[in-house]
């Protein structure tokens, strides 16, 4: 079972996604994206779970998240942190999940792509998902590269809803 987050602005987003349980959040004032104190994630990751949690959170935000992340573990469960959209995670205290004798990883690509054989394998890996129609890309918006800083606004506002491309002629 995936369980996904989204901001009610892109709750079509989200829903398109093919999550079987999406929490959908406020926005944050006069943005797009999550106001992540809206809702007690947790509290509901445990009622989806029957109050047993999640084995596994993949989380992109960090600063925001991190609390609500290692709260909806099950069990042994793996709390993957691997971006800082809204600020780093804090260190904290390993004792922090021995409650649910939980794990914590903070992988980085190049880690997982040393060699130029594990970066084809991975590249291939995802255009063959692609291609068999395992894996949906869904591209928002292409900007020339010479919009470099528009492009980056746009992301920092918050308003994309997929990849955003920059063209390189």
């Amino acid at each position: 079972k995936v369980i996904g987050t989204v901001s009610k602005a892109k709750e079509a987003v989200g829903k398109a996604t093919g999550c079987d349980e999406l929490i959908v959040y406020d926005n944050a004032a006069g943005k797009t994206y999550e106001d992540y104190t809206s809702v007690d994630g947790a509290a509901k990751v445990m009622e989806i779970t029957g109050g047993k949690g999640v084995k596994s959170v993949v989380d992109g935000i960090g600063l925001a998240t991190w609390e609500m992340s290692i709260a909806s573990l099950a069990t042994r469960g793996i709390f993957i942190s691997f971006g800082n959209a809204s600020g780093a995670v804090p260190a904290f205290p390993p004792l922090k999940l021995i409650a649910k004798s939980a794990y914590l990883t903070r992988p980085k690509l190049l880690d997982y792509t040393q060699t130029n054989e594990e970066k084809n394998s991975r590249a291939n890996d995802i255009f063959r998902w692609i291609k068999e129609g395992k894996l949906k890309v869904a591209v928002d918006k292409t900007f020339p590269l010479d919009q470099v800083v528009e492009g980056h606004e746009y992301l920092e506002a918050g308003k994309s809803t997929g990849k955003v491309l920059y063209k390189i002629e």
